[in-house]
């Protein structure tokens, strides 16, 4: 049985300093526990250095800037921190876990005066999917809940309530055998799996739902200038269900799912092929450190 997150060993950077892993914590009052307000990124490291950091460290700033919070500490001093505990961790090959917070002075949804709380924790972890059946392709389920509409929720935020239906979508699916499950946007059309985009191939292009509802993935953003760097045209378009007859591969992107093709979304089924493998390829040289 794995340890639980809360009893590791290690370091944590804990609002400037680093602490023993087992004394980061922080009161049962909490806004952010009460009122969703954290906000978060998933990074990942290779061969000890951390792909896309500063991009991941400004992404967190402007999550929290959209909660209408301010983090204490610069994009500079967030990447520091970040390579800082990977070291003191000692570890090369690793998941990072930025998390800032709404505090505890005030209990309610009004919160202004609450100090903002930033920490950093980093552990080992390997493929969100297994590496040796990547090709295989893994299976999603149609989830029944689907990404708000932007006039209702801070959607280009990477904020911890919105992940709530992800969570809730994620264990019908496990339950019934599958691996994730694809939500749908507010209008009924494709919009991502709970904690990764989705793409799919037809015809030698490569299509993907715009991402104006859910989070425009880092991961995302690299697999779409890879593809370009490999001469592919990729269509970044509305996308309907049943559109999905029509296509030959899909895969998903994300930071723990890397680039993980799909053999079967509910009814609908694909065969990992060429095009699929060649961007699996190309993503793993892209985070691979240079000698």
């Amino acid at each position: 049985m794995a340890v639980p997150f809360d009893q590791r060993d290690g370091v944590i950077w804990f609002d400037g300093k680093l602490v023993d892993w087992k004394d980061a914590k922080v009161h049962i009052l909490t806004h952010a526990l009460h009122y969703g307000s954290a906000v978060f990124e998933g990074e990942r490291a290779y061969g000890g250095e951390i792909f896309k950091c500063t991009e991941h460290s400004e992404r967190l700033k402007e999550s929290a800037r959209i909660l209408d919070y301010e983090i204490p500490y610069s994009v500079e001093e967030i990447d520091a921190a970040k390579r800082l505990v990977l070291e003191k961790n000692g570890q090369k090959d690793a998941y990072i876990r930025p998390l800032a917070w709404r505090g505890s002075e005030m209990m309610g949804v009004a919160a202004q005066s609450n100090t903002i709380h930033l920490a950093i924790a980093t552990w080992e972890w390997p493929s969100y999917f297994d590496p040796a059946q990547r090709m295989k392709g893994i299976r999603l389920d149609l989830a029944e809940y689907r990404r708000p509409d932007p006039a209702t929720a801070p959607s280009r935020s990477k904020a911890a309530g919105l992940y709530m239906i992800c969570t809730i979508s994620k264990h019908k699916a496990e339950r019934k055998g599958y691996a994730d499950a694809l939500m749908l946007d507010w209008q009924g059309r494709v919009a991502e799996c709970t904690g990764a985009n989705v793409f799919f191939i037809k015809d030698g292009a490569v299509h993907t739902p715009k991402a104006d509802c859910f989070l425009d993935g880092i991961t995302r953003r690299t697999v779409i200038d890879l593809a370009k760097r490999l001469g592919m045209e990729v269509i970044e378009r509305r996308i309907m269900p049943e559109e999905m007859a029509s296509f030959n591969e899909c895969f998903i992107t994300g930071t723990a799912a890397e680039v993980t093709p799909v053999s079967e979304i509910g009814p609908y089924s694909f065969t990992p092929g060429n095009m699929s493998k060649a961007l699996v390829d190309a993503y793993m040289a892209e985070v691979t450190p240079k000698a």
